[in-house]
């Protein structure tokens, strides 16, 4: 089989490019600490209505002063769908959905996550303005996508 030698050329230069990327993109996880999840909690989602602590959704208190909050997304609500969180708190959200692929994101903040039948997501924030911060859906979950949002307020003690 004859290749031309433009062609053959390009082809080196395209595979060549290839390699360059894989080997930057190794380069920067590596350096970065960059890793795959590993350890994330998984829930049988037909269970996380009888399963603790998904069960009593809402905020914990820890004895060191923290805080977690346990969200259920379904369609189209969060539960709970309003949480008090004290000015200065640590507070751990832990998230997972019962039907289909939503969002939990907190403008204004560092949460932002996916959250995906099956496996609970956590994300750990501090809120340093009182306040209410908007929660919403920012993953398409059907027809009612636009009414699924919920409030976190932030008061002083």
């Amino acid at each position: 089989m004859h290749v031309h030698k433009y062609e053959r050329a390009w082809l080196i230069f395209g595979l060549a490019m290839l390699a360059v990327f894989l080997c930057l993109l190794a380069v920067a996880a590596v350096s970065n600490d960059i890793v795959p999840p590993s350890g994330m909690q998984q829930i049988d989602p037909s269970t996380v209505a009888r399963t603790p602590p998904f069960d009593k959704p809402g905020l914990r208190r820890l004895p060191d002063g923290s805080y977690e909050a346990y969200y259920v997304a379904q369609v189209f609500s969060f539960n709970p769908a309003v949480l008090t969180v004290p000015v200065g708190a640590k507070v751990t959200f832990y998230v997972t959905s019962t039907d289909v692929v939503h969002g939990f994101f907190v403008p204004h903040t560092d949460i932002n996550m996916m959250v995906i039948p099956g496996w609970v997501n956590t994300e750990t924030h501090v809120f340093r303005t009182p306040g209410e911060y908007l929660l919403i859906c920012h993953e398409y979950c059907g027809i009612g996508h636009q009414n699924m949002f919920g409030k976190i307020e932030v008061t002083k003690v």
